[in-house]
């Protein structure tokens, strides 16, 4: 007597595996999308202008030699010591902002101070 073969019914198992992974990616996508954002924003410095505190004064690069040359400024160099030795404005006086508050008794009060890191 020979036996049968029973043909065993997989030819639906793709079509629930595929119809089923849709669903888990439906469902996925709308959790990831439905969560609130818990992160806080990152403050930005207000930038007018592409320039960023314009609540700052600006001086321009004339009206800082007239000064200079005039001796009612100080241009104060806040770089490293070895970037002023490397190179600076002729008149500058370097104090490294690391040291800024530790020496700004070495500063004019009274002066015209305009500090430049560049």
């Amino acid at each position: 007597m020979s036996k049968k073969k029973k043909k065993s019914n997989n030819s639906s198992f793709p079509t629930i595996l595929f119809v089923g992974g849709g669903i888990a990616l439906i469902a996925a996508a709308f959790l990831l999308f439905s969560q609130n954002n818990t992160t806080a924003p990152v403050a930005e410095a207000p930038i007018e202008e592409g320039i960023p505190y314009p609540e700052i004064a600006r001086v321009s690069l004339a009206e800082s030699k007239s000064a200079l040359d005039a001796g009612s400024a100080i241009l104060l160099d806040v770089r490293s010591a070895d970037a002023f030795a490397g190179q600076h404005i002729t008149g500058a006086v370097n104090i490294p902002v690391n040291d800024l508050a530790a020496r700004l008794d070495e500063l004019d009060p009274n002066a015209w101070i305009i500090p430049y890191c560049t």
